[in-house]
C-alpha cells in the first residue's frame, strides 16, 4: 500500500489512522518499540520543518530510524543519476520512503520502480500527511459536523484536505480568485465574507508556495482580497477557529493577530502532524506484512475505545 494521495485510503483505514493518532496522543507510550529496526529514507528535494521533523520523531519513538536524503546535493540531483537507480536503491536500504516532491509524477514514478511502501510528503497535487493531522484537529475542536471554510490559493494542501473532508462528511466551502481553484470537487465562492458565514474553521495557506516564486507579484495582487484578518474572522461562527499548515507570512494570507490570536490552533495543527504520522508508519509496515500484531489498530478499534467523529 502506498498513500500517494488521500484517495488511497480506503475509508476504514482513514478512521483507524484517525483513531490510532489520537490514541497514540493519549497514550504516547504506546506501539512504542513496534518499528525497532525499521528504516524511514525522506527523499526530500523541497525543505522542510514540520514533515520532516515529525517523520523523524516518529521514526524515533516507535523504535525505529529516519535517514534524511537530501536530493539537490546528491548525485541524482546533480544529474549524475537518474531516478529509478535512485529508487531502487533506496528500497535496499528502507522499509518506507517518504517523497518530498516538486513534481507529481515523480512520486508516481518512484512507487512504481520500489515494491515498498511511498508516503507523499508533498508534491504540486497533494499534501495528504499534512490533510490527515487537519481533519484530527478539526475533530478534536468541533467534531464532524463542523463547518470548514478554506480561504485562498486552492493548492495541494485544499486538495488534500477537500478529499479528507469529503470521507468523513464534514462541510467545506472554498474561496479563491479565478483561476485558483482546486483540482477536488468541492463548493467554490468568490466571496470570502460569503464562505466563513457561520464557519467553525476558517483556513488559509500561503499565497506563493514552493516552485511559484515567479507569478509573487500577481499572486499577491490577486490574493489580497482573501488575507484573514480579524474582520473575517468576526463573520465566521462565535468560538471558530484559525487553521494554517504552516510556514505562515504574517501580513499577507493572514494577519499576525488572527495567527498569533486565541482563535488559533496552528500550534496543536503542527503537533498532530507527529500523530498522525506515527499512526500512518504503523499502518504502512502493517499492510506491507512488516507489522507486530500486538499494536494493530484493528485491535485498538475493538478495545471499546470510541469517538463521535
Amino acid at each position: 500500500m502506498n498513500l500517494l494521495s488521500i484517495n488511497d485510503i480506503e475509508a476504514h483505514q482513514f478512521k483507524e489512522i484517525l483513531e490510532l493518532a489520537h490514541h497514540i496522543k493519549v497514550y504516547p507510550e504506546y506501539c512504542t518499540n513496534v518499528l525497532k529496526g525499521k528504516m524511514l529514507v525522506l527523499y526530500f528535494e523541497k525543505p522542510s520543518t514540520r514533515t520532516r521533523l515529525s517523520f523523524e520523531a516518529a521514526m524515533k519513538q516507535l523504535g525505529g530510524h529516519a535517514l534524511f536524503f537530501d536530493i539537490p546535493n546528491s548525485h541524482l540531483g546533480k544529474g549524475k543519476e537518474d531516478l529509478r537507480d535512485t529508487a531502487q536503491v533506496i528500497a535496499q536500504y528502507a522499509d518506507i520512503i517518504a517523497a518530498r516532491v516538486y513534481k507529481n509524477e515523480t512520486l508516481e514514478k518512484i512507487a512504481s520502480y520500489v515494491e515498498i511502501p511511498v508516503i507523499n510528503a508533498l508534491s504540486d497535487k497533494e499534501h495528504p500527511c499534512q490533510a490527515l493531522a487537519d481533519v484530527l484537529t478539526i475533530l478534536e475542536h468541533k467534531g464532524k459536523t463542523a463547518k470548514v471554510a478554506y480561504v485562498g490559493d486552492g493548492n495541494n494542501v485544499c486538495n488534500s484536505l477537500a478529499l479528507a473532508c469529503a470521507k468523513l462528511g464534514i462541510s467545506i466551502t472554498v474561496s479563491c480568485p479565478p483561476g485558483y481553484e482546486p483540482a477536488a470537487t468541492v463548493s467554490v465562492v468568490r466571496d470570502p465574507a460569503e464562505a466563513v458565514q457561520d464557519a467553525d474553521v476558517v483556513y488559509t495557506d500561503v499565497w506563493v508556495s514552493m516552485g511559484n516564486e515567479h507569478e509573487a507579484k500577481q499572486r499577491e495582487k490577486d490574493f489580497m482580497p482573501y488575507q484573514v484578518d480579524a474582520a473575517l474572522m468576526e463573520r465566521a461562527k462565535p468560538g471558530a477557529i484559525f487553521m494554517h499548515c504552516l510556514p505562515a507570512v504574517k501580513g499577507s494570507e493572514v494577519s499576525a493577530d488572527v495567527i498569533e490570536g486565541p482563535q488559533s490552533v496552528v500550534l496543536q495543527q503542527a503537533a498532530n502532524r507527529l500523530h498522525v504520522q506515527k499512526a500512518l508508519l504503523l499502518l504502512l509496515n502493517e499492510t506491507a506484512g512488516k507489522r507486530e500484531s500486538a499494536c494493530a489498530p484493528a485491535q485498538f478499534v475493538s478495545t471499546g475505545e470510541s469517538y463521535d467523529w
